[in-house]
C-alpha cells in the first residue's frame, strides 16, 4: 500500500482501487479463517437484524471477533466477544429508528485479547420497526498504545532492498492507514521475517494466488508490546509460518512471499499501525538493512 517507484515500469503495488491490505475486510473464496479480522473498510462491520422476538444469542461472520445478543431484564445485552490474542476497539450502532442504548448508541468499549464486554443494553421502543438493527465496527489494537521510536528490521531475505513505493506514494499511500507504508519488491517465495518481536494478532492466508482480486492479500499482523502493530502483506498462499498468538523473535522468519490481492507484481507491503480511536493509522518508522540504515522521504505536505 505504500511505495515510491524506484524502477522503470509499472511498480509491484496494491491497486488503489482495491481494498487495503492493512485494513481489518471481509473475505470471499477459499480463505482459511483460523483467527483473523474481517475487512470491510476502514473497521469490520458486522450487521445484526435481530427481529424482537429473538432470544438465542445471535452468530455474526467472524469467529474472532463476535457480536453477541441475549435477552436480559426488559433490554437485549449486546456483548462484543473478543478471541483475538491482543485488544480491539469497538463501536455498536442500530440502523433502525427507535432503538435505545445505555449507554447511548454508538457505544464504544475496548475488549482486552480472549475477553468479552457488555457493549450496551439495548431497547426497542415501541416506533422501532424490523428489528434491532445492530452493526459492530471492529479496530484491532488499543487506543493507549504509545509506539515507541524504533529500529525496525528489514523484513526480507534479500541481499538488498529495492523499494517501490514509499511513504506518501501516490499510487496508493495517500490515506491515514498507508502514507507511512513502504512496498519492497520481492521475488515470489522470499521469506518474510520478523522486523520486530511481538505476537502474531492477525494470520490472514488463501489456499491460491489471486493477483489483482480484491481484498484478498494475504497477510499477519504482528502486535508489539508498545501496542504497535506491523503489517505483512500479499503474501503467497499458504505462506504464512507463524500462528496467531506465537510469540516470534526480530529476525525470526514468519512467512513466504507473493502476489496476493490487488497487486500489479510481487511485492511485500509493510507499515507500523495504531489504533487511533476506531481508525488505524501508519505511523513512521526507521529501518536497518543489509547495508545500513534505510531512509524513507517524508511524504508531501498536500499528501493526504
Amino acid at each position: 500500500m505504500h511505495w515510491n517507484a524506484s524502477t522503470t515500469g509499472l511498480p509491484s503495488r496494491a491497486c488503489p482501487t482495491g481494498d487495503n491490505p492493512s485494513a481489518p475486510a471481509t473475505r470471499g473464496g477459499p480463505r482459511r479463517r483460523g483467527r483473523r479480522l474481517h475487512r470491510l473498510q476502514p473497521a469490520l462491520a458486522l450487521l445484526l437484524g435481530l427481529v424482537a422476538c429473538a432470544v438465542a444469542p445471535a452468530a455474526d461472520r467472524s469467529d474472532d471477533v463476535r457480536l453477541r445478543v441475549e435477552a436480559g431484564d426488559g433490554a437485549w445485552l449486546a456483548w462484543a466477544d473478543n478471541t483475538l490474542p491482543g485488544p480491539v476497539e469497538v463501536m455498536l450502532r442500530s440502523s433502525r429508528d427507535g432503538v435505545a442504548g445505555e449507554p447511548a448508541l454508538p457505544a464504544r468499549a475496548t475488549v482486552p485479547a480472549d475477553t468479552s464486554v457488555l457493549v450496551a443494553r439495548v431497547h426497542q421502543g415501541a416506533t422501532s420497526r424490523g428489528g434491532l438493527g445492530l452493526r459492530l465496527d471492529i479496530v484491532p489494537g488499543s487506543v493507549n498504545a504509545r509506539p515507541r521510536d524504533y529500529e525496525y528490521l528489514f523484513p526480507l531475505h534479500l541481499p538488498e532492498p529495492r523499494v517501490e513505493q514509499a511513504w506518501g506514494g501516490s499510487y496508493s499511500h495517500a490515506d491515514a492507514e498507508n502514507r507511512y507504508a513502504v512496498d519492497f519488491a520481492a521475488p515470489p517465495g522470499t521469506t518474510v521475517l520478523a522486523a520486530r518481536d511481538g505476537v502474531v494478532l492477525q494470520v490472514e492466508m488463501s489456499t491460491v494466488e489471486t493477483p489483482g482480486h480484491h481484498g484478498d492479500a494475504n497477510l499477519i499482523r504482528i502486535l508489539h508490546d508498545d501496542g504497535g502493530m506491523a503489517v505483512y502483506a500479499h503474501l503467497a498462499p499458504d505462506g504464512a509460518l507463524a500462528r496467531p498468538g506465537q510469540r516470534v523473535r526480530r529476525g525470526q522468519p514468519i512467512g513466504v512471499s507473493g502476489n496476493s490481492g490487488a497487486s500489479t507484481g510481487p511485492h511485500l507491503h509493510f507499515a507500523v499501525q495504531a489504533n487511533r480511536g476506531m481508525h488505524l493509522q501508519s505511523i513512521p518508522f526507521r529501518m536497518f538493512g543489509p547495508g545500513g540504515i534505510l531512509r524513507f522521504s517524508e511524504p508531501a505536505a498536500d499528501a493526504h
